[in-house]
C-alpha cells in the first residue's frame, strides 16, 4: 500500500497489492547505476562520501504529488514508476526508471516538486544524495551535471513516447512496450505484477489487459499466472510491439551507453 499524501485535488492512488515479489539480490555498488558508472573515476570517488545507501522495498513511495524532493536517488536495482492521477482517482504512468537513471529530477531542475508521484514497482536499492549537495555540484558544471541533463533528455523522450503510445496504439502493443521496458530494468525475465496494477499503470481497463495478456500467452510470448508474468520469448514480444519501445530504447542507448552491456 502506498503512503498517503495530502496534495489536493488529486487523491492519493492506492494500488492493489503485488503478490509473490521475487527476493532482491545483494546490495550493489553505486557504479551499478548507469549515470554514476559513466563518471570519471576522480569525480566518482569525490562523490562517494555523499552517497547514502537505501533499500527500496516494494510499494515504497519515493515522493508524493507536490512533495518537496529533498534527495536525488541513483537507482542500482529495481523499477520505479512515475505516474499521475486525476481528480476521480484514475491513474496513468508517464515513465519507468531503473538503474539507468535517477528519481528526483526536480532537485536539479529548480522546481523542487512535481504534481506526479513515484512508487517502487519492483524492489531494489538506490544511493541517494541530498539536494543541497547536488546544488553545490551543479555550480561546478562538471560531469555529474552533464550526465543528469542527458538522462533528463532521455526521460522526456520516454514520457512523450508514452503519451503517443497511449493515444494511438492498441492495449496489446502498450502491454508489450511496458513489459519490454520493465525487462530492460531487471536482471530476470520474470515480473511479479497483477493485471489490475498493469491496467492502472497503462490507464486502461483491467479487462483489456486480461485480453491482451491472453493473446500474448497463446502466442507463446509470455506465461501468466496469478500475480506473476514470465517472458518466454522476448523476440516475439519485440515483433508485436509498436515502434514506441524502439524509439525510447534507441534514445537511451544513444545518450547513455550501458557499461554493462556495451
Amino acid at each position: 500500500m502506498l503512503k498517503a499524501h495530502s496534495l489536493q485535488p488529486n487523491p492519493e492512488k492506492r494500488f492493489p497489492p503485488i503478490c509473490g515479489e521475487r527476493a532482491i539480490s545483494a546490495p550493489h555498488t553505486p557504479r551499478q547505476n548507469r549515470l554514476l558508472a559513466a563518471l570519471p573515476m576522480e569525480d566518482y570517488v569525490r562523490l562517494l562520501p555523499e552517497l547514502e545507501f537505501v533499500p527500496m522495498p516494494l510499494g515504497m513511495s519515493v515522493h508524493g504529488a507536490g512533495d518537496r524532493e529533498k534527495y536525488l536517488y541513483f537507482v542500482t536495482e529495481g523499477i520505479i514508476s512515475l505516474f499521475y492521477m486525476t481528480k476521480n482517482g484514475a491513474s496513468a504512468e508517464s515513465a519507468l526508471t531503473g538503474r539507468e537513471g535517477v528519481i528526483g529530477i526536480a532537485t536539479f531542475l529548480g522546481g523542487e516538486s512535481t504534481p506526479g508521484q513515484a512508487v517502487v514497482l519492483s524492489a531494489g536499492y538506490a544511493y541517494r544524495m541530498r539536494a543541497d549537495l547536488l546544488h553545490s555540484e551543479f555550480r561546478h558544471c562538471g560531469p555529474l551535471q552533464h550526465m543528469l541533463l542527458l538522462y533528463t533528455q532521455a526521460l522526456i523522450t520516454q514520457i512523450a513516447q508514452t503519451a503517443v503510445c497511449n493515444r494511438h496504439h492498441s492495449v496489446e502493443q502498450q502491454l508489450c512496450r511496458w513489459l519490454l521496458l520493465s525487462l530492460d530494468r531487471l536482471f530476470s525475465n520474470e515480473l511479479a505484477m497483477t493485471q489490475e496494477l498493469i491496467a492502472n499503470m497503462l490507464g486502461v481497463r483491467r479487462e483489456g489487459v486480461t485480453e491482451a495478456a491472453g493473446h500474448l500467452q497463446a502466442a507463446g510470448s509470455i506465461h501468466y499466472s496469478r500475480c506473476h508474468i514470465t517472458v518466454l520469448d522476448r523476440p516475439k514480444l519485440e515483433q508485436r510491439v509498436c515502434e514506441c519501445y524502439a524509439v525510447v530504447r534507441r534514445e537511451m542507448d544513444r545518450l547513455l551507453p550501458d557499461p554493462i552491456t556495451n
